[in-house]
């Protein structure tokens, strides 16, 4: 029997690892070169150091990062514990008398992964690419003026990050809950050699936007705020005291003055927002 084409047709338990650069789009076609053998460089070197043998790593390129699947006999440990660091000490290394530092946001989770002619697939897949791309992600990277943010599942903190190991500090890992295309999940943030990141309370921009729009003139980083209606349904009532039964949670993102109201009933005229402009001046 052929096992390795019988194997083709399972799901093997990998580590996943999606790695994507910092705003990729910037960089012009001699520089993005550039950027992607720094990237191999980085990586690769990272294999070598922590003695993970190279038939045990699939690799695909996508462009403006790689996605990686490691084989289930290498130790997670040893990737989320000397293959981080020697990624990070390289990433450094690269980065020494760059203008423009090379950042890398990734994500890694562990579970069923299928290999075909093509690369791989699976939930497991995703996840770990939805990680890395996180808004989130992206906003630690900045604002932490990192080289490197690591983002792990739930599972792979709960199951390896949890108890700890060599090169693997639990307490240096933050949680945040991500809403994502397959609904909401937990994750846990690291960055390499810092304490725990601080996080924001603040939503973080959407995953295909830099940053909003501007509104009226306003500085959106004083206008775009997280709103979520959390009332129970027994809270939420008709004007003629009947329940809502099917009254649903809200959950707003919103950029500039917002005012949500319900139900209610106004005996006198009443305006609701705000006046700009020349209408909002006094008259002498």
């Amino acid at each position: 029997m052929d096992h390795d084409a019988m194997d083709l047709a399972e799901a093997r338990y990998e580590l996943v690892i999606s790695v994507d650069a910092r705003r990729s789009g910037e960089y012009d076609d001699v520089d993005k070169q550039r950027m992607r053998e720094r990237i191999y460089r980085v990586l690769e070197a990272a294999f070598s150091h922590a003695k993970v043998a190279r038939d045990a790593v699939h690799m695909e390129d996508r462009g403006d990062g790689v996605l990686l699947s490691v084989a289930g006999r290498i130790a997670v440990t040893r990737l989320l514990g000397l293959w981080m660091v020697e990624v990070h000490e390289n990433l450094r290394d690269e980065n020494r008398g760059l203008s423009v530092p090379l950042g890398l946001r990734v994500g890694m989770h562990v579970g069923p992964v299928r290999h075909d002619g093509r690369g791989i697939s699976g939930r497991a897949v995703d996840l770990a690419c939805r990680l890395a791309d996180s808004p989130l992600a992206r906003r630690l990277l900045d604002a932490e003026r990192a080289d490197l943010v690591l983002v792990t599942s739930q599972s792979l903190y709960e199951d390896v990050v949890s108890s700890g190991g060599k090169f693997i500090e639990p307490a240096h890992y933050s949680s945040a809950r991500l809403e994502l295309k397959e609904g909401e999940v937990t994750a846990w943030f690291h960055l390499p050699g810092r304490p725990a990141p601080e996080i924001p309370t603040a939503a973080p921009a959407a995953p295909d936007a830099d940053r909003a729009d501007d509104v009226d003139g306003v500085d959106d980083a004083r206008d775009v705020r997280d709103v979520s209606d959390t009332r129970g349904v027994d809270d939420v009532r008709r004007v003629d005291g009947e329940d809502r039964a099917d009254a649903p949670r809200a959950h707003y993102t919103v950029h500039g003055d917002m005012s949500q109201h319900s139900d209610n009933v106004y005996q006198q005229p009443v305006h609701i927002g705000r006046i700009t402009g020349d209408a909002g001046r006094r008259k002498g």
